[in-house]
């Protein structure tokens, strides 16, 4: 019997005993599992693909919520609860499910993860699973683990004679294949941020969110650490000289290279639309984006790894599934939850093009690496994993990324200084940190 056949048939034979098992209150039997997550188009068409066939086998159904972004989840997710209505299970990133695990709003899984037939904990990345652990405790399962990446236009590479990035390159060489890459209307180089009298800048070298999450991989790599204390920082530290070269670095692409579109530009048309317009060489993202550029026709694209500073170092990526504490049917939860993590769950999901499978062994398979589908370098984000760091998971967490987020746009678009940008960083965020809760 193949592991997919074996694992249904235990999915099915517990199910048979749910009626008998259900851990919580019994009110609301036989009603929905209501599940709570966002995704795009291709994305949620495969969910939906997928609790078909859970509902198949099963005699649990399932009530798809579905949140427009994930702005829209959290203060879904956030109401609910406050209201007493929460949804039964949902899936989160990392960086946001501190607010709600410091708050007591998730259940623990170690106890049904221990009694799985379906499902063992050491299946899992280990950097994905520590993400989510609260006070020594599992409380969610991750569904994806990912790292940022350096999507490109092939075609554009070729028409300029630009070598494809290696494996190894650096944050040098990343720059100046942006600056070749930056080219005006005429097809011409752009030197710096002038072009030539009468030209426009037609496509950038380079597309990169201003923000903490696409800073930090970049400090660590130069040697340098983003907060005084990665599992209970109290402040910022980007003053530090590691920190502040990363930091000048980055802050370089727009006002010093003009690798980058303007604020007003990126405004106009965000970077994935510019890329996918063939108006952008290279992008800043992680393995989210490749479902969107699968719909590209008019050239070629494929991935490469993070440029470095001094070591390899990448930033995580990953959602899990959660049960709320105060679900009435977490056992049903809990049979769904064990279903799309199986592997054969994990491969249903991953022909979206949008997820790197937190199951180890599903990722290193064909039905990951080998689709016959762009990027045709998938096994860069598997590379990465064993290098990447999670940003600090704590309560406020959420709320230290939108304060951060203007201000190194300041320093991106309006060329204040990487010392000043540290400085107001540290301000503005130590009432955060000091209200912060942490694992």
């Amino acid at each position: 019997m193949s592991r997919r056949s074996r694992t249904a048939a235990v999915l099915t034979a517990a199910l048979l005993l749910l009626p008998t098992a259900c851990s919580g209150s019994g009110a609301g039997e036989g009603e929905p599992v209501s599940v709570l997550l966002f995704g795009d188009p291709e994305e949620l068409q495969a969910y939906r693909a997928l609790i078909e066939d859970f509902e198949a086998q099963s005699d649990v159904e399932i009530d798809l919520v579905e949140a427009s972004d994930r702005d829209d989840l959290i203060a879904r997710l956030s109401t609910s609860i406050a209201g007493g209505s929460p949804p039964d299970a949902f899936l989160l990133n990392y960086r946001y499910y501190g607010q709600f695990a410091a708050s007591g709003s998730i259940a623990p899984l170690d106890d049904r993860i221990a009694s799985s037939d379906g499902l063992a904990a050491e299946e899992f990345y280990p950097v994905a699973m520590d993400a989510f652990r609260w006070q020594d405790e599992q409380l969610c399962l991750p569904q994806n683990v990912s790292s940022l990446a350096v999507y490109y236009n092939v075609d554009m590479f070729e028409e300029y004679d630009v070598t494809e990035p290696p494996d190894d390159w650096t944050w040098n060489d990343m720059v100046q294949t942006a600056v070749t890459l930056t080219r005006d209307d005429r097809g011409n180089q752009v030197v710096g941020t002038e072009s030539e009298a009468g030209s426009v800048v037609d496509v950038y070298g380079l597309g990169v969110e201003a923000s903490m999450i696409r800073l930090a991989p970049f400090v660590w790599s130069n040697g340098g650490e983003v907060t005084d204390d990665p599992d209970a920082p109290t402040r910022f530290t980007l003053e530090m000289p590691e920190a502040q070269e990363a930091l000048r670095s980055f802050l370089d692409l727009r006002i010093a290279y003009g690798v980058v579109p303007t604020d007003a530009e990126v405004e106009a048309l965000d970077d994935e639309s510019r890329f996918t317009d063939g108006k952008l060489a290279m992008l800043l993202s992680s393995r989210r984006a490749t479902t969107t550029f699968r719909s590209i026709e008019d050239f070629e694209w494929d991935v490469a790894p993070l440029p470095v500073f001094a070591e390899q170092v990448g930033i995580l990526h990953s959602d899990a599934f959660c049960i709320t504490s105060e679900s009435d049917r977490q056992d049903e939860a809990w049979s769904f939850i064990e279903y799309a993590l199986s592997a054969e769950g994990q491969e249903a999901l991953v022909e979206t093009g949008r997820t790197v499978p937190s199951n180890i062994e599903v990722s290193q398979s064909d039905a990951f690496l080998d689709q016959g589908l762009p990027p045709s370098r998938s096994q860069v984000f598997l590379d990465a994993v064993e290098d990447v760091r999670a940003t600090p998971v704590i309560s406020t967490w959420p709320q230290i990324e939108d304060v951060t987020g203007p201000i190194i746009e300041d320093g991106l678009y309006q060329g204040q200084s990487a010392e000043e940008v540290a400085r107001r960083v540290d301000e503005e965020t130590r009432d955060l940190f000091a209200r912060a809760e942490t694992p």
